[in-house]
């Protein structure tokens, strides 16, 4: 089955080409990051207005680089939420569209259920292939954070989530503090290497306290008051607060994974979304954590149309596709999804890609 994904639920436009039996044919990626640089974030309407610019191009460039062509498809996987509602309809309307032209089956995809499943399409480099069901999945991003027992495909139960800010956003929000620029993961991580991580003692948020639930926006405070203190702030400053501030973050998603493993007897753990690029956090949870830690590549970490081809490609797999009608979610839980049935035995079926 030959499946096409379309992924623009936010600020990158990802287009991708894949095989359930020879695997990832091709893949093409278009960040937004210099466009919403000036802004400090996202901004909803320019973000929409680049994915309608971008996605006819791009769909060309992934088919003509996988030696296929529309006629070839054998159905379409897009980004139905949760998103940015703008964004997601460029990529909904497009995707379902250009189904019913061709008279294949389209599925909207979930997209955090795509970053869980990333790492099972193509596990980092010198990691086994996948990990085994049940497991753990610690999904860190922009707009999310949580915790989730994946007893099976499409049966998730969430153990914990952020109650405020999603970790991701608390990095992009510290980085603005420091004018560290956009996106302020990679920001903060590259000014952290510089810094000393024991001048200034950052709180780790809720980590006295039983549960598994998260809160960023304490910390992000804590951050605008360290940095408002030590005006005007000079490159070193800027460094020690960036350690700080990262190995906070770290040690408490480290916190919480571990007690997560304590309370289920789970000893395998998928870390998925933009944060788990994080070089820090890997090393913590693979060096101090008491589990099999499995995460994708980098560059299936962040937004891609890869993770989307290869979700939609399960669940049409399952006989599971969408009616004529575009629905997209811009909040949707991932406890709403169907579960994938037989889904071990088509994870089994499918190609991997190294």
């Amino acid at each position: 089955m030959l499946i096409l994904g379309i992924e623009t639920s936010c600020d990158e436009t990802g287009l991708a080409v894949y095989d359930t039996e020879q695997g990832l044919l091709s893949e093409a990626l278009y960040s937004q990051i210099d466009l919403h640089a000036d802004y400090g974030g996202v901004v909803p309407e320019l973000a929409s207005r680049d994915h309608i610019r971008k996605i006819t191009p791009m769909t060309h460039q992934v088919l003509e680089a996988a030696g296929k062509t529309l006629s070839d498809l054998d159905g379409v996987a897009y980004t139905a939420g949760p998103g940015l509602m703008g964004a997601l309809l460029v990529g909904a309307t497009f995707g379902r569209s250009l189904a019913w032209a061709l008279g294949i089956k389209a599925i909207g995809v979930h997209h955090m259920e795509a970053h869980l499943l990333a790492p099972l399409l193509a596990p980092s480099q010198g990691q086994d292939t996948a990990p085994e069901l049940p497991f753990l999945a610690l999904l860190v991003s922009g707009g999310h954070t949580q915790l989730v027992k994946v007893t099976s495909l499409g049966n998730y139960t969430i153990l914990g989530e952020s109650v405020d800010d999603a970790a991701g956003e608390a990095f992009d929000k510290a980085a603005k503090m420091m004018n560290l620029g956009y996106p302020g993961g990679p920001a903060i991580a590259a000014a952290a290497t510089r810094g000393n991580n024991s001048r200034f003692t950052f709180p780790r948020p809720m980590t006295d306290r039983p549960g598994l639930d998260f809160s960023f926006s304490g910390l992000k405070t804590f951050t605008l008051n360290t940095v408002a203190a030590n005006q005007p702030l000079s490159e070193q400053d800027i460094a020690d607060i960036a350690a700080a501030f990262e190995e906070a973050v770290v040690d408490t998603l480290f916190i919480k994974c571990k007690r997560a493993i304590k309370q289920t007897g789970i000893k395998d753990l998928v870390m998925a979304g933009g944060v788990s690029a994080n070089k820090a956090l890997r090393h913590k949870l693979a060096s101090d954590l008491d589990a099999n830690v499995h995460y994708a590549p980098n560059a299936l970490c962040t937004d891609n149309g890869a993770m989307i081809a290869f979700a939609g490609a399960l669940r049409l797999l399952a006989d599971q596709s969408n009616d004529l009608a575009i629905n997209t979610k811009p909040r949707w839980p991932m406890i709403e999804l169907a579960p994938i049935n037989n889904g071990a035995e088509l994870l089994a079926r499918t190609a991997r890609s190294a």
